[in-house]
């Protein structure tokens, strides 16, 4: 059974916490997880690049701030994350930037995937401990209201596509992020748009 609200408050770190973290391990010569092997740490510093570039250019849509402003509680976010997440890196932004947008109705915490293997284990994605996970609680830690993960769906479907027709992963991964960076974030707020919905008041 997890105790999610232990994890929240025990471990949970807040967006510029985990950013700074990131950051530092960086500068140790380490990303978070047991793996820091070049390529993993080759993979953290384009993140870090990518987790600016959305931080600075993407702009929450009017449907979106919408369900926000109309949520009718407060509510807990709970995000499994790795800084070698290249999906992580194009999301978790958005997910600070919507808890930004509530003026204090949203409280995110971000908890990394390798520390918290039986949590992660409780939400895998078709079998797989794919990340970023979001967990939206209720304010009292006590109850999980939503899930969302790793990706939007389109993407997903995209990716098995691409994982079809080739094994080489920086070819998938250029695909990816080049997807990404057409999308600006439009496809991963429609569907938390419809997975705010249900929490939203006047929606």
């Amino acid at each position: 059974m997890v105790n999610y609200s232990e994890i929240f408050n025990g471990q949970g770190m807040d967006y510029l916490t985990y950013r700074a973290m990131v950051d530092q391990l960086l500068l140790e010569g380490k990303t978070t997880g047991p793996d820091n092997s070049e390529a993993m740490l080759h993979y953290s510093k384009m993140n870090v690049q990518r987790m600016n570039r959305v931080d600075k250019t993407a702009n929450l849509t009017e449907e979106l701030t919408a369900v926000i402003n109309g949520l009718k509680e407060n509510y807990k976010f709970l995000v499994i994350t790795e800084g070698w997440c290249g999906d992580a890196a194009q999301i978790i932004p958005v997910f600070n930037k919507i808890a930004t947008a509530s003026l204090g109705k949203i409280d995110l915490k971000f908890v990394l995937r390798d520390k918290n293997l039986p949590l992660i284990d409780a939400h895998l994605t078709n079998g797989g401990r794919a990340i970023p996970v979001l967990i939206v609680l209720n304010e009292a830690e006590d109850q999980v209201l939503a899930t969302w993960a790793p990706r939007p769906q389109v993407l997903q479907e995209l990716l098995k596509e691409w994982k079809k027709a080739t094994t080489e992963m920086l070819v998938i991964a250029e695909k990816l992020h080049g997807w990404y960076a057409k999308d600006k974030t439009q496809s991963t707020q429609a569907e938390l748009v419809d997975l705010l919905k249900p929490l939203c008041a006047s929606c």
